[in-house]
């Protein structure tokens, strides 16, 4: 008999106290030993029009819902008595009369909190609901072709385009997903293709994004041991596209956050290690827990025996840079620190008798135009665009400029040092002049924050042909490097640029209110636009909320109030992340949480780690003014053209910080606030 698990059951048991879990854990070990229930009281749930559910007692109050049949057990729900028998009671399992995947399908009769269908009578339909929804024109035939249950068909033609929101949490996924990518894109999605009968109806596609066969002990603990988005990583519809297509040349994925695409990129590199058994693939990003993170999905994706893992290297930037170092020189990189460098500038400064420049202004030269572009002569400091830079500097400038730079170099290299654009300069010459390239397929995530020595480094480590570099990323979420031209380093991405529309991760809520942070429409330096209009979420939830406080102790306070009403309403600790922009800030963000069940378990970070980061319910908290923006980054600018950048670097961190929310967002700053939460409350 099959043994199988639905998310149905990862969500719900997610949502119960640790001692409960582990009572519920014991009983399904139980259960996949002993599939016929002895022991555990197992009876039919009367009251559902589905007579293959039954319960079985966990605890004097928690119950197992279960669904049986002849060849299959099927773990669907857990919950205290009466809301597991509710839950039964409103659903049924059955096969798709169209597509032929098991679907969990609410009992349309037994659902309250929808709209009426379009059979209703008028009196009892608002005149918002009488205009033409965004389905209306769509016949049963095409609804059914996605998955629509029969019994919801009216509901989805007559639902206006707010009103659809309430029925995505009552529609099976995929049916849900093809309906939003019709919304956004104005075309019906094919369906995946249906499995000829007798075909197993849980092996369908559809279904197994929903339903997993547990093979064995170890495989049932790896799924209670994780929630089911963290080894879930199947594609949705509007990605589906974007994997198995050949590129003849760079090709980028954009989206703004949740969108999808480091899925993307996972599912581009296990397709191209399957497609080629010989293919070395390289699934890069910015830091090591993001890298980490990818490998974790990869193993869930093509498990390690499949022979596909070995070839795919997950790495972060430096991570492969410092290993590919280490091969080529047999050292490791000695990186200079920032204090190492002003330390060296002020002292060629003070050699060459230079004046008339801010020691600000030359650490900010040396790291975005000297060190970021590999300068290594005049003539090159002479012709090299400064991207950004609105202190122009003419031939006579640079040139008095360059002895200073060039010194700084020097002596970097007499004791030793070297810096990471160095590191990714000299890999790039070396790989370059070899026809014998380490990898076929180059793909990076977190490609918007790649410096140009990075870039060419990464360009460099595979041949120069179709499907070689393939890049997500969103300008939106840039918040590490200055913008400047991919092209002009021969990664031309014009014409292979695709933007996700569809956003899996974060509300319709917070996504509208983190999205007025950022301009409708970002353009990078080689004029290629990401729109951000026409974007949507797939369910909707509570809006974020904004509160300012008179002093640290009431914004604690009601940080606190909260984070508590959370907890209460049954999201764990693990589940809940407080950002703040600097880490000092972090000791006032424990301060607001110590104490709270589960608070241990509550990730309290600065907003530049955010990056990766999911959770249920998110704190930004400490949005003062002089923090956000940081004054301490304003001060440093060096021009004009980079204090613009800071202040939209600083957008896009708080922008970065509101989108790790799923469900819930609260913003909170000390009277005077950040200018920044006018936007989000607008």
């Amino acid at each position: 008999m099959n043994f199988l698990i639905a998310d149905s059951f990862t969500a719900s048991f997610n949502r119960l106290s640790g001692p409960d879990q582990k009572a519920v854990k014991a009983s399904v070990f139980d259960l996949q030993m002993d599939p016929a229930g002895n022991g555990l009281r197992l009876h039919r749930v009367d009251r559902s029009k589905d007579p293959n559910f039954w319960s079985a007692r966990v605890n004097r109050d928690i119950r197992l819902i279960v669904h049986r049949s002849a060849d299959s057990l099927l773990v669907a729900y857990v919950g205290h008595h009466d809301d597991a028998y509710g839950w039964a009671e409103r659903r049924r399992i059955e096969a798709h009369p169209r597509t032929g995947a098991i679907q969990i399908v609410e009992i349309r009769e037994r659902v309250e909190n929808v709209a009426p269908p379009a059979s209703a009578p008028p009196s009892v339909r608002s005149a918002k609901a009488d205009a033409p929804g965004p389905f209306a024109g769509l016949d049963d035939d095409a609804l059914l072709s996605v998955g629509v249950p029969a019994d919801w068909l009216a509901d989805v033609r007559a639902a206006s385009e707010d009103g659809f929101f309430a029925l995505t949490g009552h529609l099976p996924a995929e049916a849900a997903e093809a309906l939003l990518d019709y919304a956004v894109t104005g075309r019906l999605a094919p369906p995946a293709p249906a499995l000829r009968l007798p075909a197993d109806p849980f092996a369908h596609p559809d279904a197994l994004r929903r339903i997993r066969l547990i093979a064995d002990q170890e495989e049932l603990e790896q799924a209670l041991a994780y929630p089911w988005e963290k080894w879930g990583v199947f594609l949705h519809p509007s990605q589906r596209a974007l994997v198995g297509r050949s590129f003849a040349g760079p090709a980028r994925v954009a989206g703004s956050a949740g969108t999808g695409k480091t899925i993307v990129a996972i599912h581009r590199a296990v397709g191209l290690a399957r497609a080629n058994p010989a293919a070395r693939i390289l699934l890069a990003s910015f830091s090591q827990p993001l890298a980490d993170a990818m490998a974790k999905k990869l193993l869930v994706l093509a498990p390690e025996t499949g022979g596909v893992v070995p070839r795919i290297v997950t790495a972060s930037f430096r991570g492969i840079a410092e290993e590919m170092h280490q091969l080529e020189y047999g050292v490791r990189p000695r990186i200079a620190s920032d204090a190492v460098l002003r330390e060296r500038l002020r002292a060629a400064v003070a050699e060459a008798g230079l004046k008339g420049f801010s020691e600000r202004f030359l650490l900010s030269e040396w790291s975005n135009v000297i060190d970021a572009w590999g300068l290594t002569s005049l003539d090159a400091y002479a012709t090299v665009p400064r991207m950004g830079r609105k202190s122009r500097l003419g031939p006579n400038q640079r040139a008095a400029l360059w002895p200073v730079f060039a010194a700084v170099r020097s002596v970097l290299a007499s004791e030793r040092y070297t810096t990471w654009a160095a590191v990714f300069t000299g890999l790039a010459e070396a790989l370059t002049r070899r026809s014998a390239k380490p990898f076929d397929h180059i793909i990076i995530d977190e490609a918007q924050d790649l410096a140009p020595a990075e870039l060419r480094f990464f360009a460099a480590l595979a041949p120069a042909r179709p499907d070689s570099l393939f890049l997500a990323g969103d300008i939106g979420q840039r918040i590490f490097q200055h913008p400047y031209s991919w092209a002009s380093l021969g990664i031309d991405v014009r014409g292979r640029s695709h933007t996700l529309k569809v956003c899996y991760r974060t509300s319709q809520q917070i996504r509208r209110a983190a999205d007025r942070l950022l301009p409708a429409v970002l353009r990078d330096s080689d004029g290629t636009e990401d729109e951000r209009r026409g974007i949507v979420s797939v369910f909707d939830g509570p809006p974020p909320q904004v509160k300012p406080f008179a002093t640290v102790a009431a914004e604690a306070a009601g940080v606190r109030d909260t984070v508590a009403a959370w907890l209460e309403e049954g999201i764990a600790g693990h589940e809940i992340g407080v950002f703040v922009r600097t880490s000092p800030l972090v000791v006032r963000a424990r301060a607001a949480i110590d104490g709270l069940p589960g608070a241990e378990t509550m990730v309290t970070v600065p907003m530049s780690l955010a990056k990766g980061l999911e959770f249920r319910a998110v704190v930004v908290m400490a949005c003062d003014e002089g923090i956000l923006p940081f004054d301490e980054r304003v001060e440093d600018a060096a021009d004009e053209a980079e204090l613009d950048d800071i202040y939209e670097t600083e957008r896009r961190l708080l922008y970065v910080a509101c989108t790790r929310a799923r469900e819930h967002l609260l913003l909170t700053g000390v009277i005077p606030c950040s200018e920044y939460l006018a936007d989000i409350i607008q």
